[in-house]
């Protein structure tokens, strides 16, 4: 006896189903901006948290002070590894809904918190709020247009994501100049939660869209279930060899960015620079990562998305290089090297969520995205404590070293394993 699920319900909604950008650009735009939403959200701690870490609660050892992204990047891999699972029982849209009421408390929290404690926590929720609200917005886009358009559509919702990020990270380094680190730059968030929440309770569900594009692509294993998430992880994580080597290259992307995230706050108001400065620094690198994405997820429909994610992972790992050579100019450092940086990673973010959904069948894709962006942000925490304990131990400097030798390892890595393949 079959049972109906979300995602492939017993009653089609009245209205025709198609699949494309064109044909569903309204609800794909009203997703690009809860997106943004999404993004600024997290944007908030990118320049003032380590900061309050080590100059209001005055912490001593970068371990510590890099705790909150441990918090949050371990958090964040398990709720976008459950996600996948939960659209068997939950539509798209009510888990949507849900992170975002799980996120209300976070922006006062980091506004207020009387101890490190409270911070820490507060990233608990915002893993929560980021691996439930990104992963829906999205597998709804891929839901929406179909296999032809699913880098660009990728490419535009990382866009969406992370030039919000990086705007918001920009934004607050200057509040910070002008009002001190708390509370001012934090409150801002409360400006992405009301309106992601209010946004995202005028979508539509996209539970017939997956519906019809599981009636034009079969499962394969005929009639029998479909594949649960254990088996959809194993099958993600290393039986395929393309999935394990865009497992491993988003993990250490993202290892990168968890280490810096932490480590260049600290590094650059080390060598004289200001808030406003490092705030430069960190918004200019998830804005170029941001837009940047449009067009590489474009290309990545076009030429393929081996080239974008080998060359965009030694890209990065020249930027993280460059960081250091330029040490004795801070500020032309930290440009140059977050412009590499945000290149590099739009090359590789939408190409390896596209790879993903082109390897994955539609009866398992949900669970395969949950399964990579798992190991995706499994680094942020990965890079956090990598730092903490290099950093600890052997310097600021050390700690960018290991980043930009793993990173272009893991390109080379990347190039072996991956292989090219038409989407479904």
């Amino acid at each position: 006896m079959s049972t109906t699920t979300p995602e492939a319900p017993a009653r089609v909604a009245a209205r025709p189903v198609r699949l494309g950008l064109r044909e569903n650009r309204l609800q794909f735009s009203l997703l690009v901006v809860v997106t943004a939403t999404v993004g600024g959200l997290v944007g908030l701690e990118r320049t003032t948290v380590p900061l309050i870490g080590s100059e209001v609660f005055h912490l001593t050892s970068d371990l510590a002070v890099f705790s909150f992204i441990i918090a949050f990047g371990v958090t964040k891999a398990l709720t976008n590894l459950a996600a996948g699972a939960l659209t068997a029982r939950f539509r798209r849209k009510q888990l949507l809904v849900a992170g975002w009421l799980i996120g209300v408390p976070v922006p006062f929290a980091l506004a207020w918190a009387p101890s490190w404690g409270w911070i820490v926590a507060a990233n608990v929720l915002l893993g929560i709020n980021q691996g439930l609200t990104w992963s829906m917005t999205v597998n709804m886009k891929i839901d929406l247009v179909g296999p032809a358009r699913r880098g660009l559509a990728t490419g535009l919702n990382e866009a969406a994501g992370y030039a919000s990020l990086g705007a918001t990270a920009l934004v607050t380094g200057y509040l910070a100049t002008s009002y001190g680190l708390r509370p001012t730059p934090e409150l801002v968030g409360a400006v992405f939660v009301v309106a992601g929440l209010a946004l995202s309770l005028a979508v539509r569900d996209t539970a017939a869209h997956v519906a019809l594009e599981l009636a034009q692509h079969p499962t394969p294993d005929g009639d029998g279930p479909r594949p649960g998430l254990w088996q959809t992880f194993a099958h993600t994580s290393w039986r395929d060899r393309s999935l394990r080597g865009a497992s491993q290259a988003g993990l250490v992307n993202n290892l990168n960015d968890g280490l810096t995230w932490g480590v260049f706050p600290l590094l650059f108001t080390d060598h004289g620079l200001g808030l406003a400065a490092v705030g430069l620094i960190k918004g200019l690198y998830p804005l170029l990562w941001g837009f940047g994405q449009i067009p590489t997820g474009h290309l990545a429909d076009r030429i393929g998305r081996k080239p974008l994610i080998v060359a965009g992972m030694l890209v990065q790992a020249a930027g993280l290089a460059l960081a250091l050579v330029l040490l004795d100019r801070p500020l032309l450092a930290g440009i140059v090297s977050a412009v590499l940086l945000g290149l590099g990673t739009a090359m590789v973010y939408p190409a390896l969520i596209a790879a993903v959904s082109d390897h994955a069948h539609p009866s398992r894709r949900a669970n395969a995205l949950g399964t990579y962006r798992f190991w995706r942000d499994i680094g942020y925490a990965a890079g956090a404590l990598l730092a903490g304990v290099l950093a600890d131990a052997l310097g600021l400097s050390a700690t960018i070293v290991a980043a930009a030798v793993l990173t272009a390892a893991s390109g080379l890595l990347a190039a072996r394993l991956i292989r090219e393949r038409a989407a479904h």
